[in-house]
């Protein structure tokens, strides 16, 4: 499946490259913006088909967008103070702000080419109004968790007040899982069989998130217990 492949990828990419792009982070949101125009234009100019095929996958798949969302997601079942965690931890912010980066186009041109489709409500089914649901709602969370993960804005908000927004980012990735079945389970029920594999790999992927997410936030709650009861002793 070329999802694994990206993530893989991308992983490796991120950790290669943490240090740098804590450091420069314009450089690679600069770089994702220009993915986003490359994509953009693709429609009006002719591309190599090498090139045609990385955009097509990477961009209109949204598949780089989702492997970065993945880090960030998986960032968070760690310890704060592992190896993974000390590493990964202080480049989250970035790492969310150029996914969303990257996702911009893919959510734009979708937008365009489902705006005639749009216009003739009647014609709407349940199916395709589930999917378009979840991309508004997927979108309005994008800008919100992407404008609120920029250290300027973050700083000038209260520290209580940006906790409790980032933790709609778990509804943000409830949403891209519900979001990703309604494209591929009509396929899927057709016996497509590379539909039900890919459903197959996000559903263990999400759901081990989930599991181990759960898992990470029960275990900090209790060493925190445990601590304040040494404490008070």
């Amino acid at each position: 499946m070329n999802f694994i492949i990206v993530l893989v990828c991308a992983t490796v990419a991120v950790l290669l490259l943490r240090k740098p792009l804590m450091k420069y982070p314009m450089v690679f949101y600069a770089l994702a913006v220009l993915l986003n125009i490359m994509y953009v234009a693709h429609a009006f100019v002719p591309y190599p088909e090498l090139v045609r095929r990385g955009l097509f996958l990477l961009m209109q798949k949204c598949t780089l967008s989702l492997a970065l969302f993945t880090v960030v997601m998986f960032v968070g079942v760690f310890r704060k103070d592992s190896r993974a965690g000390l590493s990964l931890r202080p480049v989250r912010a970035e790492l969310s702000i150029l996914a969303c980066l990257l996702a911009v186009g893919h959510m734009a041109m979708y937008l365009l080419s489902f705006a005639p489709r749009l216009a003739d409500i009647g014609a709407l089914d349940g199916r395709f109004a589930l999917f378009f649901a979840t991309a508004m709602a997927l979108l309005a969370l994008l800008l919100v968790l992407g404008v609120t993960s920029v250290k300027g804005v973050k700083r000038r908000m209260d520290a209580s007040a940006w906790k409790k927004l980032q933790k709609w980012a778990y509804v943000f990735f409830g949403l891209i899982y519900v979001h990703l079945v309604s494209i591929l389970l009509p396929s899927a029920l057709l016996q497509g069989v590379t539909a039900q594999i890919s459903i197959a790999v996000y559903t263990v992927l999400f759901g081990s998130y989930a599991t181990l997410r759960i898992y990470r936030a029960v275990s900090d709650r209790g060493e925190g217990r445990a601590k304040l009861a040494e404490s008070v002793a």
